[in-house]
C-alpha cells in the first residue's frame, strides 16, 4: 500500500522551531519530488516547499527565508525544517507525491492525481 505518513507537528510560540517528517513506504520516495502544502482554517491549500529526486528545491512566497528541506533517501522519508515560526504559519501540513511522474521533478501535484498523507498539525501561539 503506498502512503505518506506525516508527523513532527504541535504547539509552539512564536519565533520557536519544529521539523516535520514525510515518511513513504510502499514506494520509493527518492525517485520522485516531494511536496509540502498547508492549510489553514477557513483558507485554501497553499504551497510550502518541495524537492525533486536530485535534491533540488523550491519554496513558496520566500519561506526558504524561515524553511528548508531536505530528504534521507536510506530512510525513505523527507523533512521539512521550520525556523522563526508566525502565528500565520498555523495550519495542517501535509506532503504529496505524483507517482506518475517518469521525471522525479514534477512539484505541486493535484489532489486527484497524486498521493498524499493526512497531515500534520502546526499550531503556532504564546
Amino acid at each position: 500500500q503506498v502512503r505518506l505518513v506525516e508527523s513532527g507537528g504541535g504547539l509552539v510560540q512564536p519565533g520557536g522551531s519544529l521539523r516535520l517528517s514525510c515518511a513513504a513506504s510502499g514506494f520509493t520516495s527518492g525517485n520522485y519530488a516531494i511536496s509540502w502544502f498547508r492549510q489553514a482554517p477557513g483558507k485554501e491549500r497553499e504551497r510550502v516547499s518541495c524537492i525533486t529526486n536530485g535534491a533540488v528545491t523550491y519554496f513558496a512566497n520566500s519561506l526558504n527565508d524561515r524553511f528548508s528541506i531536505s530528504r534521507d533517501n536510506a530512510k525513505n522519508t523527507v523533512y521539512l525544517q521550520m525556523n522563526s515560526l508566525k502565528p500565520d504559519d498555523t495550519a495542517i501540513y501535509y506532503c504529496a507525491s505524483d507517482l506518475s511522474d517518469p521525471t522525479g521533478r514534477r512539484c505541486w501535484p493535484r489532489i486527484g492525481s497524486s498521493s498524499w498523507g493526512q497531515g500534520t498539525q502546526v499550531t503556532v501561539s504564546s
